[in-house]
């Protein structure tokens, strides 16, 4: 009994040193993996808790924790109103990243720590919200009397709006006809459109062109690109997703995206840094990556720093009264458009009235001749699913939502967790979903889009 006591004894201390040891080197040097899950963490609770007035707690659980990643069920926060700052440590303790709050300019994910490097890079005062005063097409104040009640029916059913809807909103001839929200989210709730920001992106990009200062054909589009084969992509190439450059979009690991998104305060660096593997317009390689590139961009074009971070509001989010409309910015102040436009889903379907009446508003036309045409025109390299110009012609998922038959001029943007926004030219139709909706779940929006459609009026619906 003895001798079991004394290996009892001795398994105990080897254990608590290996603890120890293995405490010291998460501490020290943590897997990438656990500061990715952090880095998402802190950025998540940031963004719900100062732009879209959430409880940290219930963001936690909900958004973070809730969708079935068994680590980040060990993340705890840290929420420091007074500077404005998020950080997220796994028990508590370890691999630590941080996200912090820069007034319109959203949150952003400071994985180095360097908070001061992070407020310097957005230069003067915060962005100011541009007026609100001009006349809009679609409803902000209510639906009025434009509600349809046969449409806010289907918005009732579950099996149509799917698990852990957030928003949903059909908008038919220029006004909301129907609306709904789940438990805890309203008109007013900002929401992120994660890929649904590559649209937007592309739009901002429209508004740059419309002043001459950029050129679909043009190339050498980056610095660190005018000396080798990189130079010969074009901006086309890119928007199309057919640059040829390498880049790993898997989100189970730590990959070219979640590094990019999570580890680097610079989400430039990685992208563009990356071989080319084909020539460009020989394949499709949809990239979260290119996005970010064609941001900055069209940043570099506009060519003041300050100027260029205020012209989301001043060129497009503002002419369209997108009010709630926040894309934010990476640490060193690159625009993350591939993923962070937060808005409530009123704003995100004003900007698919936009896409609806071919880039024109109140008259007046804010986006290139035949530029939402090429949203809807499809690369030959993605065999028809994607577009020239950072949208979808595949429906979301790989079936078409049980039987549903659309018109054949539906397009869509589509992002991670189930964010969805169908426009149907042919029908004078949007209609938007928004959710937290894993793609496990298997939720197709075809089905609503479909309904919806068969519930209007025989004369404004085409097969």
């Amino acid at each position: 009994m003895r001798r079991v006591r004394r290996t009892l004894t001795a398994l105990a201390a080897v254990l608590g040193v290996t603890a120890v040891v293995g405490a010291g080197w998460l501490y020290v040097k943590p897997p990438e993996l656990l500061r990715v899950g952090d880095g998402y963490a802190a950025k998540i609770v940031c963004s719900n808790v100062f732009l879209a007035g959430r409880d940290p707690d219930v963001v936690l659980s909900k958004d973070v924790q809730a969708p079935g990643n068994p680590l980040l069920r060990l993340v705890r926060i840290d929420v420091d109103r007074g500077e404005k700052r998020v950080t997220a440590r796994i028990m508590g303790l370890f691999a630590a990243n941080h996200a912090i709050y820069r007034d319109r300019l959203g949150c952003t994910t400071v994985p180095d720590g360097n908070f001061e490097a992070a407020r310097l890079a957005v230069p003067g005062e915060p962005v100011a919200a541009v007026s609100r005063d001009n006349a809009i097409q679609v409803a902000a104040d209510g639906v009025g009397n434009a509600r349809d009640e046969r449409i806010a029916t289907l918005l009732a059913r579950n099996d149509l709006t799917g698990k852990n809807m957030r928003a949903a909103i059909v908008v038919h001839d220029g006004q909301i006809i129907a609306e709904a929200y789940g438990k805890g989210f309203g008109p007013t709730t900002p929401l992120i459109g994660w890929s649904m920001t590559k649209t937007v992106n592309a739009a901002i990009l429209g508004r740059v062109m419309m002043e001459g200062k950029i050129k679909l054909d043009d190339a050498v589009l980056l610095p660190q690109w005018r000396n080798d084969r990189r130079a010969q992509i074009k901006l086309s190439d890119l928007l199309g997703m057919e640059s040829g450059l390498a880049f790993n979009e898997d989100y189970g690991t730590v990959a070219d995206v979640t590094r990019m998104l999570y580890l680097d305060p610079d989400q430039t660096a990685l992208p563009a840094s990356l071989p080319m593997l084909t020539d460009p317009g020989k394949s499709f390689n949809y990239s979260s990556g290119t996005a970010v590139l064609i941001s900055r961009i069209w940043m570099n074009r506009i060519g003041d720093e300050q100027t260029a971070l205020s012209y989301p509001e001043r060129a497009l989010f503002g002419p369209l009264g997108m009010s709630s409309a926040v894309l934010e910015v990476d640490a060193r102040g690159t625009f993350v458009g591939s993923s962070y436009l937060y808005a409530t889903a009123r704003d995100w379907a004003r900007f698919g009235q936009f896409l609806l009446q071919d880039g024109v508003w109140n008259g007046q036309r804010l986006l290139p001749e035949g530029f939402v045409g090429m949203m809807r025109t499809p690369t030959l390299a993605s065999n028809g699913a994607y577009t020239r110009l950072q949208a979808w012609l595949r429906p979301p998922g790989n079936s078409t939502g049980g039987d549903a038959v659309l018109p054949a001029d539906t397009f869509w943007l589509e992002g991670h967790d189930g964010q969805s926004m169908a426009i149907v030219p042919s029908a004078n139709l949007v209609v938007v979903r928004m959710g937290l909706t894993p793609s496990w779940l298997k939720y197709r929006p075809q089905a609503l889009v479909r309904d919806v459609l068969a519930a209007l009026p025989s004369g404004d619906r085409q097969p």
